[in-house]
């Protein structure tokens, strides 16, 4: 069993906590569940006791993974969606940093979870994570002008949900990489040239009426 050195108890639980948390993780992506509080105990190098005393149950368990994953999920695509200059390039950066989040492994969590009978089902706290991913593609859609972003997100999503499932068949990510991008590029590009052309039209009538009223 690994010595933990802590300055204090609160860094001493923190510590635990993280022990546990990458254990469970490292057994969600080898194997796409964690099947029992022994196995995490096991990986951690800790006794199963210590594994419950932190959290309750495997459920407890799966909970604070997705509070500790779907954070840092976000930050990665709002990151990826912030380091385009232009709405399009948003929406793919959006798209392509989600499949590649997958790829990564950082899907298996969410997959763990949407696997619990109905019984251990996630609080809300959960379902407010995954729709915080979803905003800033939401707020992009709305800034381009779509009278539906809603709609229209949740289409978006739909094609990289299929993507992912491309992924976990065993198709190379490069290929679902291109794939993603030739169907969600052409139609990112060409909201952003509508708002384009709506913008020079605004424009263009704003100087229409000033010449009319000089």
């Amino acid at each position: 069993m690994p010595k933990i050195s802590a300055a204090t108890i609160v860094q001493h639980r923190a510590q635990q906590e993280r022990l546990i948390l990458d254990a469970a993780h490292a057994i969600l992506e080898e194997t796409g569940d964690v099947t029992s509080m022994r196995e995490v105990a096991e990986r951690a190098g800790l006794a199963r006791s210590s594994v419950y005393h932190y959290f309750g149950s495997r459920e407890a368990l799966l909970n604070a993974l997705v509070q500790d994953v779907f954070p840092k999920w976000t930050e990665r695509v709002t990151n990826a969606m912030a380091a385009e200059p232009e709405l399009s390039g948003r929406i793919i950066a959006y798209a392509l940093a989600n499949v590649q989040l997958v790829e990564e492994g950082a899907h298996a969590v969410g997959s763990a979870l949407a696997a619990l009978s109905p019984g251990e089902a996630l609080n809300e706290q959960a379902t407010q994570m995954h729709r915080a991913i979803q905003e800033p593609l939401i707020e992009t859609l709305t800034e381009l002008g779509v009278q539906n972003p809603g709609g229209l997100g949740e289409l978006i999503n739909s094609v990289i949900h299929a993507s992912t499932r491309l992924l976990e068949s065993g198709q190379q990510p490069e290929q679902v990489y291109a794939g993603l991008t030739a169907v969600i590029g052409p139609m990112a590009r060409e909201m952003q040239s509508q708002k384009v052309q709506e913008i020079k039209g605004a424009q263009a009538a704003e100087v229409a009426l000033l010449d009319d009223c000089s």
